[in-house]
């Protein structure tokens, strides 16, 4: 059997251990406050770090703290973080976000999610506006540890281009299918999840990958199946 040709599991296995080889094992670590990474990754939606960053800090400087945040002008917090894209979208998402959370838990805390089942979680990240599976499954594994697999357009696109997944897989079933094939250990997923970004913004990209560079090649179903025949040289 050919390297490619191998069953998703094994296959998903192996580019975890080809791309932790590639790439430096990192230790899971919260890089920022529970508060703070939520709402990034909710600026974070269609819009690169550097943005995201800017859209943040420029929202926090001109309304102070959360509750300002929270009671801005909606035109004006827009305009706040309109680095980001949709920032006509994210502002009353942000401003119905914390003032979900300041109704039921008091104060802008989310602490309380390290204590609850990883299902629980997920239902009470997900009911909040402009949270959906990927914003929630990155807070939890990011800042609390929780066994979950976040898939965003990187994972996305390589895990159905090496074939981890099947090509009608939606981005949402992805979390599912690809946590079950690897170890359980938010760590290894933590590894995988970033490690696959990395790979996606330097090497598999969706424009032009440069497959020949490409440590998964050899097991890649886009690469012996597309690429090497000649079909998609201008992919």
């Amino acid at each position: 059997m050919d390297a490619h040709q191998l069953p998703p599991n094994e296959k998903t296995l192996l580019t975890h251990e080809l791309l932790n080889q590639e790439y430096r094992h990192r230790v899971l670590e919260p890089r920022r406050s529970h508060m703070h990474e939520l709402i990034s990754t909710m600026l974070s939606h269609r819009t690169n770090h550097k943005d995201e960053e800017k859209a943040f800090y420029t929202m926090l400087e001109r309304f102070g703290d959360w509750e300002g945040v929270m009671n801005a002008d909606i035109d004006e917090l827009a305009d706040a973080i309109q680095t980001t894209r949709y920032p006509g979208q994210k502002a009353p998402q942000i401003q119905q976000t914390l003032q979900i959370i300041k109704q039921e838990r008091g104060e802008f805390n989310i602490d309380f999610l390290e204590e609850m089942p990883v299902e629980e979680a997920m239902a009470w990240l997900t009911k909040l506006p402009g949270v959906g599976v990927k914003t929630a499954t990155l807070l939890l594994l990011f800042n609390f540890k929780k066994p979950v697999m976040p898939v965003d357009t990187h994972v996305f696109r390589i895990s159905q281009r090496v074939g981890l997944i099947g090509a009608k897989v939606t981005a949402n079933k992805a979390h599912t299918i690809l946590l079950e094939m690897l170890p359980p250990e938010p760590e290894v997923l933590y590894n995988f999840h970033i490690h696959m970004l990395r790979h996606g913004q330097r090497i598999c990209t969706f424009f032009s990958p440069k497959c020949e560079q490409c440590v998964l090649n050899s097991i890649c179903n886009y690469y012996q199946d597309v690429r090497q025949k000649g079909i998609d040289k201008a992919a």
